[in-house]
């Protein structure tokens, strides 16, 4: 499967560099007890079923630290492999893999756990005309590269920051007065993206339509609330349901009928998937 990265190397290269600095520091102690010219074959393996993501975080660790070193891999970002499957080889320097080992499978295991989870989530509404979408909710730092891995999940993304996209939340029209003043000053940015408006309750939805938002979040909506929200919308805006979203509930959140659902849980609840790097 080939996901499109659309991110920068210089920008991966450089989230490796301090990755890179954090662990070694001024130098590995350790790989020095090993032979400077020994070469050795290391062998990275999943323990679990996993979707794959991270790969050019994996590969910029090693290149970073040895460019002699070569990787073969079995697999590409978001592939679904197996426990047990051999992800990939490397060859090269002992020391060099040994001292880039744990970085190169934090970032491997980190982005794979985001993009598994997102598969679960995409699974979980299979056949149905909806979006899952990640949130603001990244380890920081990590925020880019989160969001690619929740891509190779088949999920999708929200606003990446506070820059392409308003979302006008409850502090938001307090401190405007209202949903149509706070919508109205948005138009009047006019800063060609989309304006959101979170709503607690179907009074709230009328007035966010009556403002002309395009996306009107639904927070914590009972499923009865969010088929009225679909009758009441006709369409006029995108719906999007959040709030209390889990793997329980969410296909039946879907087949409400909303265009998207918000799931935090997609890039801050997330277990690392368990790698294993053998030499030989």
């Amino acid at each position: 499967m080939t996901i499109e990265n659309p991110l920068p190397t210089a920008f991966i290269n450089s989230q490796v560099k301090l990755a890179l600095l954090e662990d070694i520091g001024q130098e590995d102690l350790t790989a020095n007890l090993i032979p400077v010219d020994s070469l050795t074959k290391a062998t990275l393996i999943t323990r679990e079923d996993a979707t794959l993501c991270g790969m050019q975080w994996f590969e910029s660790v090693f290149k970073q630290l040895d460019d002699s070193i070569a990787i073969s891999w079995n697999a590409q970002d978001g592939d679904r492999i197996k426990a047990n499957t051999v992800i990939c080889e490397l060859h090269g320097p002992a020391r060099t893999l040994l001292t880039g080992e744990r970085t190169a499978m934090n970032f491997l295991q980190t982005l794979s756990a985001t993009a598994t989870l997102s598969s679960v989530y995409a699974d979980a509404v299979a056949g149905l005309p909806v979006q899952v979408l990640d949130t603001r909710k990244t380890i920081p730092g990590w925020r880019i590269a989160q969001k690619y891995a929740v891509k190779c999940g088949g999920c999708f993304n929200h606003r990446v920051g506070l820059y392409d996209g308003i979302l006008i939340k409850e502090n938001h029209i307090m401190a405007a007065g209202s949903i149509s003043n706070a919508v109205n000053q948005a138009k009047a940015l006019s800063a060609g993206v989309p304006i959101e408006v979170e709503v607690e309750n179907l009074s709230e939805l009328d007035q966010a339509l009556a403002a002309g938002a395009d996306i009107i979040l639904l927070d914590n909506f009972a499923l009865a609330d969010l088929k009225q929200a679909v009758t009441v919308n006709q369409g006029q805006s995108k719906l999007e349901a959040s709030g209390g979203i889990t793997l329980d509930n969410i296909r039946s959140i879907a087949e409400t009928g909303v265009d998207r659902i918000s799931v935090g849980a997609l890039t801050k609840d997330i277990k690392a998937i368990d790698l294993s790097l053998r030499f030989s």
